[in-house]
Protein backbone atom coordinates (compact mmCIF):
# COMPACT_ATOMS: atom_id res chain seq x y z
CA UNK A 1 0.00 0.00 0.00
CA UNK A 2 1.30 3.32 -1.01
CA UNK A 3 0.81 6.41 2.20
CA UNK A 4 2.51 9.55 1.48
CA UNK A 5 4.74 10.39 4.44
CA UNK A 6 2.39 12.88 6.10
CA UNK A 7 -0.46 9.85 5.65
CA UNK A 8 1.51 7.34 7.44
CA UNK A 9 2.22 9.83 10.45
CA UNK A 10 -1.12 11.01 10.88
CA UNK A 11 -2.04 7.10 11.10
CA UNK A 12 0.25 6.04 13.69
CA UNK A 13 -1.02 8.63 16.01
CA UNK A 14 -3.05 6.91 18.38
CA UNK A 15 -6.60 8.12 17.01
CA UNK A 16 -9.77 6.46 16.51
CA UNK A 17 -11.51 5.76 13.24
CA UNK A 18 -14.90 4.86 12.23
CA UNK A 19 -15.15 1.31 10.61
CA UNK A 20 -18.17 0.95 8.53
CA UNK A 21 -19.92 -2.40 8.15
CA UNK A 22 -22.80 -3.29 6.07
CA UNK A 23 -25.88 -4.89 7.35
CA UNK A 24 -27.76 -7.74 5.63
CA UNK A 25 -30.03 -5.43 4.29
CA UNK A 26 -27.40 -3.24 2.75
CA UNK A 27 -27.61 0.25 5.32
CA UNK A 28 -24.23 0.96 6.81
CA UNK A 29 -23.23 0.39 10.42
CA UNK A 30 -21.07 2.66 11.07
CA UNK A 31 -18.69 2.11 14.87
CA UNK A 32 -16.13 4.31 16.26
CA UNK A 33 -12.85 1.75 16.79
CA UNK A 34 -9.01 1.66 17.45
CA UNK A 35 -7.26 -0.01 14.73
CA UNK A 36 -3.90 -0.69 13.96
CA UNK A 37 -2.37 -0.42 10.33
CA UNK A 38 0.17 -2.55 8.68
CA UNK A 39 0.70 -0.63 6.34
CA UNK A 40 3.89 -2.38 4.39
CA UNK A 41 0.99 -5.65 4.41
CA UNK A 42 -1.62 -3.38 3.21
CA UNK A 43 -3.17 -4.90 6.11
CA UNK A 44 -5.99 -2.80 9.11
CA UNK A 45 -6.35 -5.01 12.20
CA UNK A 46 -9.74 -4.54 14.29
CA UNK A 47 -10.07 -6.34 17.54
CA UNK A 48 -13.44 -6.23 18.60
CA UNK A 49 -16.13 -9.39 20.12
CA UNK A 50 -17.47 -12.13 17.93
CA UNK A 51 -20.81 -11.24 19.01
CA UNK A 52 -20.25 -7.03 17.90
CA UNK A 53 -22.44 -6.07 15.27
CA UNK A 54 -19.32 -4.73 13.02
CA UNK A 55 -18.12 -8.26 13.45
CA UNK A 56 -21.60 -10.29 12.43
CA UNK A 57 -21.80 -8.08 9.28
CA UNK A 58 -17.98 -8.73 8.26
CA UNK A 59 -19.18 -12.41 8.56
CA UNK A 60 -22.60 -12.36 7.22
CA UNK A 61 -20.68 -10.43 3.88
CA UNK A 62 -18.69 -13.76 3.20
CA UNK A 63 -14.88 -13.97 2.80
CA UNK A 64 -15.05 -10.55 1.46
CA UNK A 65 -17.13 -8.34 3.07
CA UNK A 66 -16.70 -4.94 2.15
CA UNK A 67 -15.72 -2.08 4.56
CA UNK A 68 -14.25 1.17 5.16
CA UNK A 69 -12.29 2.95 8.14
CA UNK A 70 -11.88 6.37 8.26
CA UNK A 71 -9.59 8.44 10.75
CA UNK A 72 -10.42 12.58 10.84
CA UNK A 73 -9.38 15.28 12.38
CA UNK A 74 -10.59 18.55 11.06
CA UNK A 75 -10.21 18.71 7.72
CA UNK A 76 -7.58 16.30 7.59
CA UNK A 77 -8.97 12.61 6.77
CA UNK A 78 -8.42 9.58 5.95
CA UNK A 79 -10.25 6.34 4.33
CA UNK A 80 -9.24 3.07 4.28
CA UNK A 81 -11.60 0.97 1.80
CA UNK A 82 -10.80 -2.80 1.50
CA UNK A 83 -12.16 -6.29 2.27
CA UNK A 84 -12.65 -7.48 5.07
CA UNK A 85 -12.40 -10.96 7.49
CA UNK A 86 -13.11 -12.20 10.70
CA UNK A 87 -10.69 -14.89 12.28
CA UNK A 88 -10.19 -15.91 16.03
CA UNK A 89 -6.77 -17.99 14.96
CA UNK A 90 -4.07 -17.30 17.85
CA UNK A 91 -1.18 -16.39 16.44
CA UNK A 92 -3.38 -13.66 13.85
CA UNK A 93 -5.19 -12.78 17.52
CA UNK A 94 -1.49 -11.74 19.20
CA UNK A 95 -0.34 -9.68 16.72
CA UNK A 96 -3.14 -7.43 16.33
CA UNK A 97 -3.12 -7.69 20.78
CA UNK A 98 0.74 -6.58 19.99
CA UNK A 99 0.16 -4.02 17.52
CA UNK A 100 -2.59 -2.10 19.19
CA UNK A 101 -0.79 -2.42 22.75
CA UNK A 102 2.64 -0.79 20.59
CA UNK A 103 0.01 2.05 18.86
CA UNK A 104 -2.13 2.41 22.16
CA UNK A 105 -0.06 2.11 24.70
CA UNK A 106 -2.51 -0.27 26.53
CA UNK A 107 -3.94 -3.99 25.32
CA UNK A 108 -7.43 -4.03 24.32
CA UNK A 109 -9.88 -5.39 26.19
CA UNK A 110 -9.75 -9.14 26.07
CA UNK A 111 -13.04 -10.53 26.28
CA UNK A 112 -13.94 -14.21 26.01
CA UNK A 113 -14.83 -13.98 22.61
CA UNK A 114 -12.27 -11.89 21.50
CA UNK A 115 -11.94 -11.71 17.52
CA UNK A 116 -9.82 -9.84 14.59
CA UNK A 117 -11.43 -8.25 11.86
CA UNK A 118 -8.50 -8.29 9.31
CA UNK A 119 -9.26 -5.44 6.41
CA UNK A 120 -7.07 -6.05 3.00
CA UNK A 121 -6.47 -2.42 1.80
CA UNK A 122 -7.55 -2.56 -1.81
CA UNK A 123 -8.04 2.04 -1.82
CA UNK A 124 -6.85 4.95 0.00
CA UNK A 125 -8.71 8.26 0.22
CA UNK A 126 -7.31 11.07 1.74
CA UNK A 127 -7.50 14.92 1.93
CA UNK A 128 -4.77 17.50 3.42
CA UNK A 129 -2.55 14.45 4.14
Amino acid sequence: MQLTYRAGEFLARPGTGVLTTLRGDGTPHAAPVRFTLDAAGGLVRVTTRAGARKARNVVAGGPVAPVALCQADGFRWITLEGRARVTDDPGRLAEAVRRYTARYGTPPPTPPDLVVVEISVGRVLSLNL
